[in-house]
């Protein structure tokens, strides 16, 4: 996906750890906190820098729904390790870290020319759906542990809702939006350099990962389906599996099929498919009998 991918260096658990210590801090005096690390242009104009990047860490109900911050926070935490921590991994932690700030500036930027204070988790938010999105579409979520979601098409209905939100007069969904636009423009960008380099005839080794990208995908999708027994949802698997195969691929013994591994090299490997079958015919549970039907015994 990205030009270069870079180290991991896990700094999605310093956001994580940031998020909490400062919830903790606007737990003690939600009045001081806003006071202190809301975004405002006039006090960064008068060198309170770190007001451009604090706003963001704040847990208060937004909205026409106010939730308890603890609620949010859980949700907050949540979000920034599913999705923050699945880019990093895909980009790399300079470039995610780009994606971050790109989201956070743009914000504030526009909240500037608005002339509108900051203060909100929800910014980034945004910008976090929307990318995980584009970079894993056929990513499926389970809404309150049943009903399966494509991720895509919670985003789209995400993108629905903030823009409602702007054209209903809110300003501060501006900035949201503004920030949104800003971080996805950035990831547009990296995704336009691939494509001049392949243009190019660049070398494989600069080409993005889209195998791992739609093998992540499924990875994701063969755990659920076997933690919950799911067999149509197997079957559809082993089917799709069974399609993108590739001939002459030399496949790992079952023993060694690891995809779960901390390097991720399965889902780097074009045998994932061949092996990702293989893997769920010997774990798919046994067919059970219709209900009513009569078997036969031996004695």
């Amino acid at each position: 996906m990205f030009r270069t991918r870079g180290e991991n260096l896990r700094s999605v658990y310093i956001l994580l750890f940031l998020t909490i210590a400062f919830f903790l801090l606007e737990y003690q005096d939600v009045q001081k906190y806003a006071r202190l690390f809301s975004f405002e242009r006039n006090a960064v104009a008068d060198g309170e820098i770190w007001r451009v990047f604090t706003y963001q860490f704040t847990q208060a109900g937004q909205g026409l729904f106010v939730f308890p911050r603890p609620l949010v926070l859980f949700f907050t935490l949540l979000l920034l390790y599913l999705m923050g921590s699945a880019l990093e991994e895909e980009w790399g932690t300079w470039n995610f870290l780009a994606f971050f700030s790109a989201s956070t500036v743009g914000s504030a930027v526009a909240a500037a020319a608005l002339g509108i204070p900051l203060l909100g988790s929800y910014f980034v938010n945004f910008s976090l759906l929307f990318v995980y999105a584009s970079t894993f579409p056929q990513q499926t979520f389970y809404l309150f542990g049943a009903l399966p979601v494509r991720i895509r098409w919670i985003a789209y209905v995400a993108a629905l809702v903030l823009i409602t939100g702007v054209f209903a007069g809110g300003r501060s969904n501006i900035a949201a939006l503004a920030g949104a636009a800003a971080s996805y423009a950035f990831f547009l960008s990296q995704r336009v350099r691939v494509i001049v380099i392949h243009d190019a005839e660049a070398s494989e080794d600069d080409m993005p990962d889209g195998t791992a990208i739609r093998n992540a995908a499924r990875f994701v999708a063969i755990k659920r389906a076997l933690n919950t027994a799911n067999t149509v949802e197997i079957d559809r698997l082993i089917a799709q599996c069974e399609r993108d195969k590739v001939s002459g691929v030399n496949i790992c013994p079952p023993p060694d099929y690891k995809p779960e591994h901390i390097d991720g090299y399965c889902i780097r490997c074009e045998g994932f498919a061949e092996c990702s079958a293989r893997f769920l015919s010997m774990k798919r549970p046994p067919a059970t009998p219709p209900e009513g039907a009569v078997t036969e015994s031996t004695t």
